[in-house]
C-alpha cells in the first residue's frame, strides 16, 4: 500500500501543486519523492511509500536501466512476478514486484501487461520514447485510483481524491475528479507541451472471466467442467488456500482482522495454518474490536483460542465511535450510509494496530458476502439467477463500498490490506459454478462456502456455521446496536426542518433520513461539490428497504432472537 500521484502538462508551479500530494501521504509513511519528467518541465510523479517488498530499491517512479524512457508509479502487489520471470525470462534489477510491468509492457504492449497480472494495483506508467501515459486498475478495484482531465489536456492522477481535489489550473472551469474504473485501462498521447490527450478506455477483464494470468499460476490443473458436489468443495478449498499463500509476500510483519465471522475467520485459519508451514517464526496478530461483550468480541475470542493466534481485543465505547466519525468520512470520500457506519470500527482497529503493534501487512474477509451470496436479503431473491446476476453487480460496484472502506480505513494509518477473497482465480472459479449451488439454503446464507470447510477442523462449527452478522452491528449488541446508538445521537443533530428541504439543497443523492442528512453535511465541508463520487447508495435489493442495515429485515431479527 503505497500513494501515486502524477501531473502532466500542468500550467501552474509544480512546487505549489505538490502540496496536494502531502494529502495522502499516511499512505506511505516511510518514505516520500517528488520526480519531475526530463524534457517536460510540467510533468512531475509523487509518492509516499510504505516499504513491504525490497527495502533498499523500492522507490518510485520506477525507472531501470534497460527501459530508460519507461517511468512507472504503482501502488499494489504483483503476486505472480517470479512465475512470469520464469516463463519469459525476464531479468529483474530490483526486487520490487512492480517491475514486471515495465518488462511485461516492454515484451507485449499495456494490454497484455494488464492482463498478465495477478495481484491489486493501479499503476501510472509513462513511455516518452513514444509519447504515451498509460493508467490501469485491478479488477475489483482493491487499490484506488481517481483522476482529472482538463478540456485542454492537465491530467491530475492520484491515489485518493483528496490528493486533486485543490489543484490549480488556468481553465476558469475546472472539471470533477473522478474514479477510475477498476478492470480498465486508458492510453493517452503526451504532447510535446506536456499536456495528453485520451485514445481510448479499455476493459481487460470481467469478474466472470479466468484471467489469463491463470496459465501460469502455481496452483495445480482443476478439473474442468465437473460441478460435483465433493469436486467442487475441493476447488474452493484449493483455490481459497492458493489465494491466501500467494499474499504472504512480504518483508513486514503480517496480521489479520478478525471479526468472528464466517470470512475474516476462514482468512485468519488458513492464513496461520501457511504461517506455520512456511516456518515464519513471528506468531500471527488478529484483531477485533467492538464494545465490552459484543458478538464480535466473543466470537472472535473463541476463534483466536481455536488457531492460536495473539489476539488482541479493541473495546471501544459510544462516545468515541461519534468523535471518530468527521475523521471517518474524511478518509473514505464517501457519505454512503452503510460503509460510512461500518468503517468506524475498521478505523479505529486499524488506528490501534499503527499504534500498539509491528503488523503492517493486514489480511481481512473483504468480498466473501458479494462474491458467496452473505447478505441476508439473498435469502429473498426470487430465483437462483436473480442472485447470480446480484452477486456479480456487488463485485463490479465494491470500489465505491465495501473495498473502499477497507482501503480507506486502513491506508489512513499507513497499514497494507490484503484480501484473499477477491483473488482473481478464486473469484472466476466461484461465479462459473452453476447459479442454484451457490444461493443460501436452509436458511443459511453462504451454504456453498461453509459446506467446503465443513470437514477442515479449521475454525470451532458454531463459528463456521454462524448466522451473518452485519459489521457495524457486531461490534455492539443486540439490545443496543451501533444502528441505535447514531439514531439516537443524530436525531439530536438534525432538526426535522433540516431534513424536510434536503432534496432543496443536495438534489443529487438527497438525504431521506437525518442520519445520511448528518454524514452529508460533513462530506460537503471537506468535499464540497463532489456528491457524484457516490453514484447511488448501498441498500439491499428484493425487499422495501429505506435503510441499508441488516437489523431492520425480518430475517436478521428472527435470527437474532433465537
Amino acid at each position: 500500500m503505497c500513494g501515486i500521484w502524477a501531473l502532466f502538462g500542468s500550467d501552474e508551479c509544480l512546487s505549489v501543486q505538490c502540496l496536494s500530494a502531502m494529502k495522502i501521504a499516511h499512505r506511505g509513511p516511510d518514505a516520500f519523492r517528488f520526480e519531475n519528467v526530463n524534457g517536460f518541465t510540467n510533468c512531475c510523479f509523487g509518492f509516499h511509500r510504505l516499504a513491504v517488498v525490497d527495502q533498499l530499491y523500492g522507490m518510485q517512479p520506477i525507472r531501470v536501466k534497460k527501459f530508460p524512457y519507461l517511468w512507472l508509479c504503482y501502488n499494489g502487489e504483483i503476486y505472480n512476478f517470479r512465475q512470469l520471470q520464469k516463463q519469459f525470462g525476464f531479468e529483474y534489477q530490483t526486487l520490487v514486484d512492480g517491475e514486471v510491468i515495465l518488462h511485461l509492457y516492454n515484451r507485449g504492449g499495456i494490454e497484455q501487461t494488464a492482463c498478465m497480472l495477478d495481484g491489486v494495483f493501479a499503476f501510472i506508467l509513462l513511455d516518452t520514447a513514444n509519447r504515451k501515459v498509460y493508467l490501469a486498475r485491478d479488477t475489483y478495484g482493491v487499490r484506488p485510483l481517481f483522476k482529472v482531465l482538463t478540456d485542454d489536456g492537465f491530467l491530475g492522477v492520484c491515489s485518493e481524491a483528496k490528493g486533486l481535489v485543490n489543484l490549480k489550473h488556468s481553465t476558469s472551469f475546472f472539471p470533477k475528479v473522478e474514479p477510475f474504473l477498476p478492470g480498465h485501462y486508458e492510453v493517452l498521447d503526451l504532447k510535446s507541451s506536456g499536456k495528453v490527450a485520451s485514445v481510448e478506455l479499455v476493459k481487460f477483464h470481467s469478474c466472470k472471466d479466468e484471467p489469463l494470468h491463470a496459465a501460469y499460476d502455481t496452483v495445480e490443473n482443476l478439473p474442468s467442467g465437473s460441478f460435483d458436489l465433493e469436486t467442487v468443495k475441493s476447488n474452493i478449498r484449493i483455490l481459497f488456500e492458493n489465494a491466501v499463500r500467494k499474499r504472504l509476500m512480504t518483508h513486514r510483519r503480517i496480521g489479520c482482522l478478525l471479526s468472528g465471522g464466517l470470512d475474516s475467520s476462514l482468512v485468519a485459519a488458513v492464513l496461520l495454518k501457511l504461517m506455520k508451514e512456511m516456518n515464519i517464526s513471528y506468531p500471527l496478530q488478529t484483531f477485533s474490536i467492538g464494545m465490552e461483550n459484543s458478538p464480535d468480541v466473543l466470537a472472535a475470542r473463541k476463534v483466536a483460542a481455536h488457531i492460536g493466534s495473539e489476539h488482541h481485543e479493541v473495546i471501544f465505547n459510544s462516545e468515541e465511535g461519534i468523535q471518530a466519525i468527521e475523521d471517518v468520512i474524511f478518509s473514505l470520500e464517501t457519505y454512503d450510509i452503510t460503509t460510512v457506519r461500518a468503517s468506524v470500527g475498521m478505523y479505529l482497529v486499524s488506528k490501534y494496530i499503527r499504534k500498539k503493534t509491528d503488523s503492517v501487512v493486514i489480511f481481512s474477509g473483504e468480498g466473501s458476502d458479494e462474491l458467496t451470496q452473505g447478505y441476508i436479503y439473498f435469502h429473498k431473491a426470487p430465483s437462483p439467477e436473480d442472485s447470480a446476476e446480484e452477486s456479480e453487480r456487488l463485485l463490479k460496484e465494491l470500489y465505491l463500498f465495501d473495498v473502499l472502506r477497507a482501503d480507506r480505513t486502513t491506508a489512513a494509518h499507513g497499514l497494507e490490506l490484503r484480501v484473499p477473497f477477491l483473488d482473481h482465480r478464486f473469484t472466476s472459479y466461484y461465479l462459473s459454478l452453476p447459479a442454484e449451488m451457490r444461493i443460501p439454503k436452509n436458511g443459511i446464507e453462504k451454504y456453498l462456502l461453509r459446506e467446503s470447510f465443513e470437514d477442515s477442523n479449521l475454525l470451532p462449527k458454531e463459528i463456521l456455521w454462524r448466522p451473518k452478522e452485519a459489521f457495524s452491528d457486531g461490534i455492539t449488541s443486540v439490545k443496543k446496536s451501533w444502528f441505535s446508538i447514531l439514531q439516537d445521537y443524530i436525531d439530536q443533530q438534525v432538526d426535522d426542518l433540516l431534513l424536510e428541504k434536503a432534496a432543496e439543497k443536495y438534489p443529487f443523492n438527497p438525504p431521506k433520513t437525518k442520519e445520511s442528512y448528518y454524514y452529508r453535511q460533513i462530506f460537503e465541508k471537506h468535499y464540497p461539490g463532489q456528491s457524484s463520487w457516490l453514484p447511488h447508495y448501498w441498500m439491499p435489493r428484493w425487499i422495501k428497504a429505506t435503510d441499508p442495515s441488516a437489523r431492520t429485515l425480518k430475517h436478521y431479527k428472527s435470527a437474532a432472537q433465537e
